[in-house]
């Protein structure tokens, strides 16, 4: 039984008529395509295809890391910058704390030190000498945050205590894939101290939805499935973990962020206390957060097609690129006139005009980069006093008159990134499939995503879907709906191979 995914285009993109969003029919001319390993014959090689020649990141010299190209880490400031204004808008502060943690601090959690081992890359030796202690490349900060807690809170005054750190992490990764898993990578890391267990969880989850769950729907147009990790998944030292699963075009799961509730384990571990209001000593209730660069590992899996790219307007360095095809007749002057006019309009626009260049290179180029709207001028379309607007999300081309181009161009952005959201929800529903038993998510498993009752895994049937390479992504209500409940009457399970 097919699922229909409960997001409606109309309800998270809001005015798209009101901006002038509408279809490109008019087709009068076929794109020039890339040279690609299509996605049908070899889906990890099409992802390091589309990563290389759209020129996002390269292989870092240490293996595992990797080196974050100019349009990759311009997407990455936007969703840095769109991340913030939201992280900001509850009332979380930002704030930096060392790379390096005393081995000692892991030690002091253990479950989450255990969590952790595999993955620690550890400095024994500086200024050329052995360390007394070891320190350990941040991994994660819950342990060198609580240490600054400690000193920070001492009264029921002192909370909520709201702590954001933008940072990069290291984790040895094993099997390292470009913005998927690397040992290095970046993100931002929340988190709060709380005076009660019901506000630390209003606030993990109002960090779900709110920030977390409307960025990735506003801004990248990624739609994600929401629920609870089970047991087994939950993060090293956590009560509770949420998460926002992403489908991907080969069928398979990607972790596109967590809200943790850390409960007291940490608090109590470094001896984090206040006194409350009648001076009794209380530990915090806390909750730690975040996402990453594998978001732009997302947009790549669900947006992108044989061309290469798609990005959505909101989340695209240039929202717009002017392609001159011949600096001849005035083209050149007409094309830098536009390009003014569209910036005064508020877009990011991006004027090419290398007419020593071949054209069509330039255009392959700009759509593996997945540009989402082009706009082509050369002397022929001057004369007759039109343009080329080419739609990347559509794949479609059409004459538009030069007269109020602008305008018209800004406007139809909002109809490309409705187009993009419109997909990826598609892709859900194609994807998610309800099952009544184990071997029928098993076998559903190996091409998308599976829901069935939780009663028919439990433990015992998650530890045989991890025999086969399954894991549950997260728990639910049929409706969609996330519990904190793990043992709810109705409760199903996600399931699917996973990156």
């Amino acid at each position: 039984m097919r699922l229909t995914l409960r997001h409606t285009v109309e309800r998270m993109v809001v005015g798209t008529d009101r901006l002038g969003g509408r279809a490109l029919r008019h087709s009068i001319g076929a794109v020039p395509r890339p040279v690609l390993t299509s996605q049908a014959d070899d889906f990890p090689r099409w992802y390091r295809e589309v990563i290389a020649k759209a020129e996002l990141a390269d292989n870092g010299p240490v293996r595992g890391t990797m080196v974050i190209r100019p349009w990759a880490y311009a997407i990455w400031e936007r969703i840095q910058s769109e991340l913030d204004a939201r992280i900001k808008a509850i009332g979380v502060e930002n704030a930096y704390f060392p790379l390096l943690i005393p081995e000692s601090y892991l030690r002091k959690e253990a479950e989450h030190v255990e969590g952790f081992a595999p993955e620690l890359a550890v400095v024994t030796h500086g200024g050329g000498k052995r360390l007394e202690e070891r320190a350990v490349v941040r991994p994660t900060s819950e342990t060198i945050i609580n240490a600054s807690f400690t000193k920070w809170i001492d009264s029921y005054r002192d909370l909520p205590l709201l702590i954001n750190n933008w940072s990069n992490i290291v984790r040895w990764e094993l099997r390292p894939r470009l913005f998927l898993r690397t040992t290095e990578f970046l993100w931002q890391e929340g988190h709060t101290a709380h005076a009660s267990e019901a506000e630390a969880h209003a606030f993990a989850v109002r960090v779900l939805r709110a920030v977390y769950e409307s960025l990735l729907v506003e801004l990248l147009a990624l739609p994600p499935l929401v629920g609870l990790k089970t047991r087994a998944e939950t993060f090293a030292g956590a009560l509770r973990t949420w998460t926002l699963e992403g489908v991907m075009r080969d069928g398979k799961a990607l972790q596109l962020g967590t809200s943790h509730e850390l409960g007291q384990g940490f608090a109590k571990a470094f001896g984090t206390d206040f006194s409350d209001a009648e001076g009794v000593r209380r530990h915090p209730w806390q909750t730690s957060w975040a996402v990453t660069t594998r978001l732009i590992g997302a947009l790549i899996m669900v947006h992108g097609d044989d061309r290469g790219l798609r990005l959505p307007p909101a989340v695209a360095p240039a929202q717009v690129v002017v392609l001159v095809v011949k600096d001849e007749g005035g083209a050149g002057d007409a094309a830098r006139r536009l390009v003014d006019e569209l910036r005064a309009c508020g877009v990011r626009v991006r004027l090419d005009d290398r007419v020593e260049e071949p054209f069509g290179r330039r255009a392959i180029d700009w759509e593996l980069k997945g540009a989402p709207v082009r706009v082509e001028l050369g002397p022929r379309d001057l004369a007759e006093g039109q343009a080329a607007l080419v739609s990347r999300a559509r794949g479609s081309k059409e004459p538009i008159a030069l007269d109020g181009a602008a305008r018209r161009i800004a406007g139809a952005l909002a109809g490309e990134q409705a187009a993009l959201l419109a997909d990826a929800c598609r892709l859900i529903d194609d994807r998610l499939v309800a099952v009544d038993s184990l071997t029928d998510a098993i076998e559903q498993g190996r091409t998308g995503l599976a829901q069935l009752p939780w009663s028919a895994v439990g433990i015992h049937g998650e530890r045989e879907l991890a025999n086969h390479g399954i894991t549950v992504r997260c728990l639910r209500l049929p409706d969609g709906t996330a519990t904190i409940d793990r043992e709810a009457d109705g409760l199903v399970a996600i399931v699917a191979r996973a990156y």
